[in-house]
């Protein structure tokens, strides 16, 4: 029997052999390009002659960025076309790239740092074009590897800077970006076949852009500075309050127009809203994780009487096992998709995360117990990042995921602000007498919120419940086998 297509549904797109491995790419250029300069920052600030607080504009910038231009370009991608706005965003991660090589500027490289921030755009394009272009049977697993490689890309740019830095300079680490920017943009370009959309009539709502990069800007800007600047500060609590009022606004206006940027009866839907969830505080505990480990690998010993004298590239390769565990976990998390449903590898993903964190808060003194932590974590965050894409696919039609799976990408960033400001906080607010560094316990405290946190999204997850019909016409409806909403291939 022929499939229901509607209006609202595409004709089948292409095939190529070269979509999925491109996409992959394009999602480890980004998440490299992100994540590199994090080691690197102490260096960057010395070189352009600002201060350690100026200097984390740097990061600052590109989330803003990155948590804006997300879900507009996978918005633009369903309604013109996913391949055009992919290129889009891998073009201004080429050109903030080439920027960053060329300058010495501080101005210049945060402006360098927004125009790769486009490349956020990546993600939910790759996953509506996975959707749209692979075999039905495919997908699942290509959802999976495309999530898995922005775990991936995060790990492996922290590794990929320690190695850079060992030889040549902090321009070696924009090259590097650069040059995997040009290799993923070409490949894309001869490896993806024409997108054309999802031949869904919609207009631009620019009034919904705009209220909705308001309110993501000042609360980004407040989670981002509040430790620099205060969290009882005049301008932290205005900039919180400006966020709600901007936001209230954002959902009137999306509320009322008749084609807006983002549904918030999408947004509000059950499984969308517990994914992202879900996805907000899984994102709390990858760049934290990311940061504590690393700080506390680099923390001298003979000091401290804890941590290991790491230096860049040793604090990288600690890390480098959660790449591999996400990489292990893309195929094991497609697997149990289709065995089981997305609930079951969300849920037990935030389960490892929140394990792997909770065993580093109790044994930590050998490095043997990051490397074993790392890769259970990164584990957990693997099979949870295949997860949520798949959850969100299962309860929204082809022609609103990318700018379902854009929110998504944003809640995964707000979520990561938050985790590195309170965590930042929290091993501030507690440092050895005398020295500039966090007592043993403000780090096992640190661990505990992070822990806790990703059991919180594991048991979150348990509430999904996914539709008995398919979100879209074009897909093959899912049979259940229990009144508990697990699927059976």
């Amino acid at each position: 029997m022929k499939p229901n297509h509607d209006a609202a549904t595409p004709p089948e797109a292409p095939r190529s052999a070269q979509t999925l491995p491109a996409l992959v790419l394009s999602m480890l250029a980004f998440s490299m390009v992100q994540t590199a300069v994090v080691p690197i920052l102490p260096a960057l600030a010395t070189a352009v002659h600002v201060s350690g607080g100026t200097i984390a504009w740097l990061m600052t910038a590109n989330l803003l960025a990155a948590a804006v231009l997300t879900p507009l370009l996978g918005r633009f991608g369903d309604l013109y076309g996913r391949k055009p706005m992919l290129l889009v965003s891998l073009g201004g991660l080429v050109l903030g790239s080439a920027l960053a090589v060329s300058t010495e500027s501080f101005t210049w490289l945060v402006v360098a740092r927004v125009l790769q921030g486009a490349g956020g755009g990546v993600l939910p394009l790759a996953i509506a074009l996975v959707r749209n272009q692979l075999p039905p049977q495919r997908v699942p697993g290509g959802i999976g590897a495309v999530s898995a490689a922005m775990g991936i890309g995060s790990a492996l740019g922290l590794v990929v800077t320690g190695v850079l830095m060992e030889q040549w300079s902090y321009k070696s680490v924009f090259w590097a970006g650069l040059l995997v920017g040009l290799v993923a943009l070409a490949w894309s370009v001869a490896g993806i076949p024409r997108d054309r959309g999802t031949g869904h009539a919609g207009k631009v709502d620019p009034l919904g852009a705009v209220t909705l990069a308001g309110w993501l800007c000042a609360l980004l800007l407040a989670v981002s500075q509040g430790n620099a600047w205060g969290w009882g500060s005049g301008r932290i609590v205005g900039l919180f309050v400006a966020a709600a009022v901007i936001a209230a606004v954002w959902a009137v206006v999306e509320l009322k127009v008749p084609d807006p940027l983002v549904s918030i009866r999408m947004l509000m839907s059950p499984v969308v809203a517990i994914t992202n969830v879900a996805g907000a505080v899984i994102g709390f505990g990858m760049y934290g994780c990311f940061m504590v480990i690393s700080n506390f690998a680099q923390t001298p010993e003979k000091i401290a009487h804890y941590g290991f004298s790491a230096d860049v590239l040793h604090a990288g390769v600690m890390l480098l096992p959660s790449a591999i565990g996400s990489m292990t976990a893309a195929p094991v998390g497609a697997k149990l998709i289709a065995a089981r449903g997305p609930r079951v590898p969300l849920s037990l993903g935030g389960l490892l995360a929140a394990l792997a964190m909770g065993f580093l808060a109790v044994v930590n003194g050998h490095p043997v117990d990051l490397y074993l932590a790392a890769a259970v974590f990164g584990f957990g965050v693997g099979l949870a990042y295949t997860a949520m894409p798949a959850a969100i696919n299962s309860a929204v039609p082809l022609q609103q995921s990318g700018i379902a799976n854009g929110m998504n990408a944003v809640f995964r960033t707000v979520g990561g602000a938050v985790g590195t400001a309170v965590l930042g906080s929290t091993l501030a607010g507690d440092t050895i007498e005398g020295l500039p560094l966090p007592t043993l316990h403000a780090y096992r405290e640190a661990f505990w919120i992070t822990a806790i946190g990703c059991f919180a999204a594991a048991v979150a997850s348990l509430a999904i419940r996914i539709p008995r019909g398919p979100a879209d016409p074009a897909q093959p409806a899912v049979r259940r086998s229990d009144p508990a909403g697990e699927t059976v291939a």
